[in-house]
């Protein structure tokens, strides 16, 4: 039950990006600028990400496309493992330029994350 939480948390946090992306603009772009830009952030971030990997991975047999959402929990998780185990300021230099792309392109990036919060929620529900 508590993966399902976290399962559906994941997919109502990325609608909530989306819709910030459209809502507040400016705020979205920064909070994903302070992604990885220390190595509190880091940790936290990849915490998150290996909580949620491995609520995809337990819960996927309960929604609907289980197996790729299973594989999705699987590149959660273990992307999490690989970025916890490489210097932090290796995820921050890498940031340095995925975020940009991910901010210059916001609508893109926040209907991207809509769509996949959508459809995290439609295969709960």
């Amino acid at each position: 039950m508590l993966s399902g939480l976290v399962v559906i948390a994941g997919g109502v946090w990325l609608v909530g990006l989306a819709v910030a992306t459209v809502v507040a603009p400016q705020r979205a772009s920064d909070f994903l600028r302070r992604f990885a830009s220390s190595a509190r952030s880091h940790y936290t971030e990849q915490l998150l990400r290996l909580m949620a990997g491995v609520a995809f991975i337990v819960f996927a047999p309960e929604m609907r496309l289980g197996g790729l959402f299973r594989i999705f929990g699987w590149v959660l998780t273990l992307t999490a493992i690989l970025l916890l185990l490489l210097p932090w300021r290796w995820h921050q230099r890498f940031a340095g330029w995925a975020i940009p792309l991910a901010t210059g392109n916001l609508r893109i990036f926040g209907g991207g994350a809509f769509l996949l919060g959508c459809g995290i929620l439609y295969a709960v529900f």
